[in-house]
């Protein structure tokens, strides 16, 4: 009996740890999921211009301790990484997304692995917030701010 409750304690502790909240049509859920999956691959593989391609024309990145980024280009400029630096690990979990009518956001946390040439390894995580708008039936990130934990 005793093992039946800790097995049930421990199932109910990883998944309420771990619940997500998905408010919206569920094709346009999904279609945002995996445009954060692939922001991932393309944070990994250095992929500039579908970086680019990710954000809206006029959107704008918040990150910690900078002043606010607006515009593809700039945008790039703060993701182009130094050459011999490479993110070798990059992750998104969300844990919300609520989508009304052209906008939607989400909200969760970030963990990623940036590494030298010399084998050098950073890790780093936080939390974040985007806010996506609809640009061309596509959902594309407008507002992104995040902080490390």
């Amino acid at each position: 009996m005793k093992v039946i409750i800790t097995v049930l304690i421990v199932v109910f502790t990883y998944t309420h740890g771990f619940s997500q909240t998905y408010i919206g049509d569920k094709e346009e859920i999904n279609q945002i999921i995996e445009n954060t999956q692939n922001f991932s691959k393309y944070v990994m593989n250095s992929n500039y211009e579908m970086l680019g391609k990710a954000y809206t024309e006029n959107a704008k990145i918040f990150p910690q301790k900078g002043k606010i980024i607006e515009g593809t280009k700039g945008i790039l400029g703060y993701w182009r990484l130094p050459e011999g630096i490479e993110t070798s690990y990059h992750k998104i979990t969300q844990i919300e997304i609520k989508i009304v009518g052209d906008t939607a956001y989400d909200y969760g946390y970030y963990e990623g692995i940036t590494k030298k040439t010399n084998g050098e390894e950073n890790s780093w995580k936080g939390k974040y917030v985007i806010v996506w708008k609809k640009e061309n039936n596509i959902w594309k990130i407008y507002l992104d701010i995040w902080n490390n934990i």
